[in-house]
């Protein structure tokens, strides 16, 4: 890995978090961090802290294309990666454009409810998003709130994650990266990735801190990176789960609520 701009670009369709710790700010330092020139394209406009979440301003399914169409009329879009998608008519003219541009190397982060519980996204929303985003990603990676709001069941072990990752996969989603940090286990943030059938868990160091806002957003972005620099799924798992952690060890402590990660450590 090299933090020498190359000639990938990454483009993430996400909503902007003005104080900078998660969504499209996050991601492009990410992308940035991997040696990829960054794109992006503004789905919300949130009003948020290290806090919380405290509402937002959804952009048109017309704006979201006009911001993506001339991306792709002049750039080769080698992955990209989707945060917040905030209504049906958003999902679905992303999921168009990302087709009609034959994108093949897509992160699906379903973005449903935010770290201090906001709900970002309404039901009949979150089952376009299904419908339209899962079958065309290369991976799907929900966090253990977000997979038992996608397949309504409880997850409590890790029996558990393996019957929603199933469900997932029956929703559409050839692979499925649960991410364990919700786990009460003090010693281990272990994530779980399954390709197709295939489980394999990603061990992790559990860091004791609150510095955890954009853990998602960073994760995503950075599986998307390494797709981009030609890695199979599996190694850019691996690459971006200990690109988090040490994001997460080496993190600002800003603000009053949970600190942003630091995305700009060298890789």
């Amino acid at each position: 890995m090299t933090s020498t701009v190359n000639n990938k670009v990454c483009l993430s369709i996400a909503g902007l978090d003005p104080s900078g710790g998660a969504g499209i700010i996050a991601d492009i330092k990410t992308f940035s961090a991997f040696g990829c020139f960054a794109t992006a394209a503004i789905t919300s406009l949130t009003y948020q802290n290290t806090l919380g979440v405290y509402g937002f301003a959804h952009q048109t399914a017309d704006v979201v294309q006009k911001q993506l169409e001339p991306i792709f009329a002049d750039f080769e879009i080698e992955a990209a990666k989707t945060g917040m998608l905030p209504d049906e008519e958003v999902i679905r003219v992303t999921a168009l454009i990302l087709k009609q541009n034959c994108v093949t190397r897509l992160v699906v982060d379903p973005v449903v409810r935010s770290t201090s519980g906001y709900d970002l996204i309404d039901d009949s929303a979150l089952a376009v998003l299904i419908e339209e985003m899962f079958p065309i990603s290369t991976v799907v990676t929900p966090n253990i709130p977000e997979a038992e709001r996608i397949t309504g069941l409880e997850i409590k072990s890790a029996d558990d994650v393996i019957k929603a990752a199933r469900d997932i996969r029956l929703l559409g989603a050839k692979n499925v990266l649960i991410k364990g940090g919700h786990f009460d286990d003090p010693s281990s943030s272990a994530d779980y990735l399954f390709l197709g059938d295939e489980l394999v868990v990603i061990a992790g160091e559990r860091i004791a801190t609150s510095s955890t806002h954009g853990t998602g957003c960073t994760l995503s972005s950075a599986i998307a990176a390494n797709l981009a620099l030609g890695l199979e799924l599996k190694n850019a798992v691996e690459i971006a789960k200990r690109f988090v952690t040490e994001a997460i060890r080496s993190a600002p402590n800003l603000g009053h609520g949970h600190s942003p990660i630091n995305q700009l450590i060298k890789t």
